[in-house]
């Protein structure tokens, strides 16, 4: 008697090439500016970003630094954190630390995730080429354990 197994390989490739693909998360910022150091310009960040919030030019030459202000979640920042996974099946919003996750209405509604502020600096050469870039909070978070001994 021979046992056969009835998983279909193709679907089994096809979910663990999902996976694999899903897996280079983050956000789709961070994915953008990595591939587009030294290759990237001002004109095609601006293009797909927008205008910047801000823009110092040094006058004597040197980097120009823009700085642009984001609203982004858990979820798009932290992609695979199952806590962020989970967070949304919640049927009352819970207090936001974030003035960006507020509900306006009040009341019973369905949870909206928190939205915080994230500050991407990018730095650009003289050819105003992409030089570098980095991703803060505009405000840190207060921390966990600060929050729980409240």
């Amino acid at each position: 008697m021979k046992l056969t197994c009835p998983v279909r390989w193709d679907a089994v490739v096809l979910l663990l090439c999902l996976v694999m693909l899903a897996g280079c998360g983050g956000p789709w910022r961070d994915q953008y500016l990595d591939k587009g150091v030294k290759t990237l310009t001002q004109d095609d960040i601006a293009e797909k970003f927008g205008p910047p919030s801000t823009a110092k030019t040094p006058v004597l030459g040197g980097d120009t630094v823009w700085t642009y202000r984001v609203p982004m979640g858990d979820r798009e920042v932290h992609p695979w954190d199952p806590s962020s996974l989970t967070a949304g099946k919640k049927t009352k919003a819970p207090p936001s630390p974030s003035p960006f996750g507020k509900s306006l209405a009040g009341g019973e509604e369905p949870y909206r995730e928190p939205l915080y502020c994230y500050r991407y600096t990018l730095s650009f050469d003289e050819a105003k080429r992409l030089k570098d870039w980095k991703r803060e909070e505009c405000v840190p978070r207060p921390s966990e354990d600060a929050t729980t001994s409240q």
